[in-house]
C-alpha cells in the first residue's frame, strides 16, 4: 500500500510565533470574570513566597541571635499558617484555571469544527482525513496547558523574578549584582537554544500527523489490506511512520533539554559568587547570618522561577506549533461562499440551465485539470437526464457544480431561472436529493439514518419513505426494525440495504432537483428489480440527473447525453441514439455485445 502523501509534510501558511500566541491569549478575554479570582489567589501566593525569606531573615538575626525561643516559637508558627494558606490559595488557582482552560478548549474545539463543516471539497480532497483528525483532537488538547499555564505560570514567576529583584535591591545592590551576575550568559544560552526547539517541534508534530492519517486509512481500509494479505507492506510503512515520528520527537526532546543544563550552570555560578561577595568582598560577620540566609533564598526564589519560566518556553514552543495547525485550519477560507446580498431561493420547479460552463480541477496549480468547457443545456421540470460517457469525461463532476460543491470557472448555471451563486447555498442544496453510489450510514438507528434527510419528518412519512423504494420489507426483518442499531457506515448490512437505506432516507426530504450517482451500482440484480421501482416513484415530478455505467438502467431517461472531451458529444431518447449509430450506439453495444 503506497503512503507518499503521509510522508508529505504539511505545509503550514502562518508560523509567526508572535501572532500565533496573541492569538491564543485572545481566548483568555471572554472569560476575564472567572480568570480575576485566579489572578487574585496568584497574587497571594506570590506575596506568600516573598516574604517567608523575611520572616528566615528575622528569625535568625533577632530570635536565634537572642535564643529567643518564644519568639522563634511564633514565627514559625506564622510560617506554618502562611504556608497553609499558600497551600490552598495554590489549589484553587489550580482548579479555578482548570475549569476555564477546558471550558477555552471546548470554545476551540467547537469554532474549528464548525469551520471545518462550511469548507469546500477542494479542502477535503487535498487532505487525509487522518490529519485533520489529528488537529481536531490532539492539537487542540495541546493548547490547554499553553492557556492554564500562561496565567498559572507565566504571570506568577514574572512577579515572583521582579519582586526578588527590587527586594534584593533594596536590601543589598552587591549582593544583588553577585546574584544576578550570570543572568546574561542563562539569556545567551536560551536564544541560541530556542531558535533549534520550535523547528525540531514543529517537525515533530507533522511526523505525527502524518502517523494518524495513515494509522486512520489502514483500518477504514482493513478489508482490502487481509483480503490482499498485505499485513506485512502495510506494517513496514507503519513502522518507517512510526520511526520517524520517533526520531523527530528525539531530536526535539534532545533540543529542549539543553534548557536545564543551562540555567543550573548560571544558577550554580551566581550561587558562588554571591557567597564569594558576602565573604571575601563586603567581610560580613555572624550577624549577618541571617541576611546572607535570606540572600540564598531569594537567590533560590529567582532563579526557580527562571527554571519554570524556561519550562514554560518549552511547553510554549512545543504547543505553538500546535496551535499553527489550528489556526492554520481556521485561517482556511471556505471557496464556496453565500454573497453578502444573496437571497435565500423560493422553491423551486426544477428548470436547471449550463450556460457556457467551463470548469478546471486545481486551478493554477501542478495539478490542474480542465474538465469541462463550455457546456450548454436546459433541463425542464419533470424531466429526467441521464448521463452517460467514460470514466474521467465529468459526467459526477455536471451534478457536483448544479449541488454547488464547486464553483465554475467560466460560464453560468441557472436554477428557475437564478445564477446559483446569487442564492443562498443552504436554500439550494435543501431543495436537492443526491444519492451516491457510497452512501454514508451514520452510527445509531435506522430511524435516525433515515430521518436524516427530514428531520422533523413524522412516523408516517418516514414508513412511507421507506416503503416507497422497497425498504420496509427488510427494514422490519431486522432485530428491532426501525430501532435497530447500526454500526459504523452500516456494517452487519448488505450493500444493497445500505444503498435501500439511503434512497429512504434522500425520499423523505422530497427534493425537487434529484441527481442519482451510480445510485445502483452496488445493487444486485434481485435488488434492483425491487429498487426500480421505488426510483421512478422519486423521479416522478421532479428533475432529475441519473448518472449510470449500466445503459439498461436509464433506457426510459427524458434524454440521454453522452459526456467526452470536456462537453456533450450526444444528446437524445434511448431510441433517437441508437439509430444514430453514434457515440451512445457505441458504449451501448459494447456492454451487451
Amino acid at each position: 500500500m503506497a503512503a507518499n502523501s503521509f510522508r508529505e509534510d504539511e505545509h503550514i501558511k502562518n508560523s509567526d510565533r508572535k501572532l500565533i500566541f496573541a492569538r491564543i491569549i485572545r481566548y483568555l478575554r471572554p472569560h476575564i470574570k472567572e480568570i480575576i479570582p485566579v489572578i487574585l489567589s496568584l497574587l497571594i501566593t506570590v506575596a506568600i513566597s516573598l516574604v517567608s525569606p523575611l520572616l528566615i531573615e528575622y528569625a535568625i538575626d533577632v530570635h536565634v541571635a537572642n535564643k529567643n525561643i518564644r519568639g522563634l516559637l511564633i514565627i514559625t508558627t506564622v510560617v506554618a499558617l502562611l504556608g497553609i494558606v499558600y497551600m490552598l490559595f495554590v489549589k484553587l488557582r489550580m482548579y479555578l484555571m482548570n475549569k476555564v482552560a477546558n471550558q477555552i478548549l471546548l470554545d476551540i474545539r467547537e469554532e474549528l469544527y464548525e469551520h471545518i463543516q462550511k469548507l469546500s471539497f477542494t479542502f477535503f480532497d487535498s487532505r487525509p482525513t487522518g490529519k485533520i483528525l489529528a488537529r481536531i483532537i490532539g492539537d487542540v488538547n495541546s493548547l490547554k496547558d499553553v492557556m492554564s499555564n500562561t496565567i498559572t505560570n507565566l504571570i506568577p514567576n514574572f512577579i515572583t523574578v521582579a519582586g526578588v529583584v527590587i527586594i534584593m535591591m533594596v536590601k543589598d545592590w552587591r549582593l544583588a549584582l553577585g546574584t544576578l551576575c550570570s543572568l546574561p550568559l542563562m539569556v545567551i544560552s536560551i536564544f541560541y537554544i530556542r531558535g533549534m526547539t520550535h523547528s525540531r517541534w514543529a517537525d515533530m508534530r507533522k511526523k505525527a500527523s502524518n502517523l494518524n492519517a495513515y494509522v486512520h486509512e489502514d483500518i477504514a481500509g482493513i478489508a482490502v489490506v487481509q483480503s490482499f494479505h498485505a499485513e506485512d507492506e502495510t506494517r513496514s510503512t507503519f513502522e518507517q511512520l512510526a520511526n520517524k515520528h520517533r526520531d523527530s520527537y528525539i531530536s526535539a526532546c534532545r533540543a529542549a533539554d539543553l534548557f536545564g543544563p543551562a540555567i543550573d550552570m548560571s544558577w550554580a555560578i551566581s550561587s558562588m559568587i554571591l557567597y564569594l561577595v558576602a565573604v571575601k568582598i563586603l567581610g560580613y560577620t555572624a550577624a549577618s547570618v541571617g541576611l546572607i540566609a535570606a540572600f540564598a533564598s531569594y537567590a533560590n526564589m529567582f532563579w526557580s522561577p527562571i527554571m519554570g519560566l524556561s519550562n514554560y518556553y518549552n511547553q510554549l514552543v512545543t504547543n505553538i506549533s500546535a496551535a499553527e495547525r489550528v489556526f492554520d485550519i481556521l485561517d482556511t477560507k471556505p471557496e464556496i461562499v453565500d454573497k453578502k446580498d444573496s437571497e435565500d431561493i423560493s422553491d423551486i420547479e426544477g428548470t436547471v440551465s449550463f450556460e457556457h460552463v467551463g470548469f478546471t480541477y486545481d486551478e493554477g496549480t501542478e495539478a490542474e485539470k480542465k474538465v469541462l468547457e463550455d457546456v450548454n443545456f436546459t433541463a425542464n421540470p419533470g424531466e429526467t437526464i441521464a448521463l452517460v460517457g467514460p470514466t474521467g469525461a465529468g459526467k459526477t463532476t455536471i451534478v457536483n457544480l448544479i449541488s454547488r460543491f464547486y464553483d465554475i470557472q467560466k460560464g453560468k448555471i441557472l436554477v428557475d431561472g437564478q445564477d446559483i451563486t446569487d442564492v443562498t447555498i443552504k436554500s439550494l442544496r435543501k431543495q436537492m436529493g443526491i444519492m451516491t453510489q457510497n452512501n454514508f450510514i451514520f452510527s445509531g438507528t435506522v430511524r435516525d439514518n433515515i430521518m436524516y434527510g427530514k428531520l422533523d419528518a413524522t412516523e408516517e412519512e418516514m414508513i412511507s419513505a421507506a416503503k416507497a423504494v422497497n425498504a420496509h420489507d427488510f427494514i422490519m426483518k431486522l432485530e428491532k426494525g426501525y430501532d435497530t442499531v447500526l454500526k459504523e457506515r452500516g456494517a452487519g448490512l448488505s450493500i444493497g440495504q445500505r444503498q435501500l437505506i439511503a434512497f429512504a432516507r434522500t425520499m423523505i426530504s422530497q427534493p425537487k432537483i434529484l441527481i442519482l450517482d451510480e445510485a445502483t451500482s452496488n445493487i444486485d440484480t434481485h435488488t434492483e428489480l425491487l429498487v426500480q421501482k421505488g426510483i421512478q416513484t422519486m423521479l416522478r415530478g421532479r428533475t432529475s440527473f441519473v448518472i449510470a455505467h449500466r445503459l439498461s438502467t436509464i433506457k426510459s431517461a427524458d434524454r440521454i447525453f453522452v459526456i467526452n472531451d470536456g462537453g456533450i458529444v450526444e444528446s437524445g431518447s434511448h431510441d433517437r441514439l441508437i439509430q444514430k449509430h453514434g457515440a451512445y450506439y457505441d458504449l451501448y453495444m459494447a456492454q451487451f455485445a
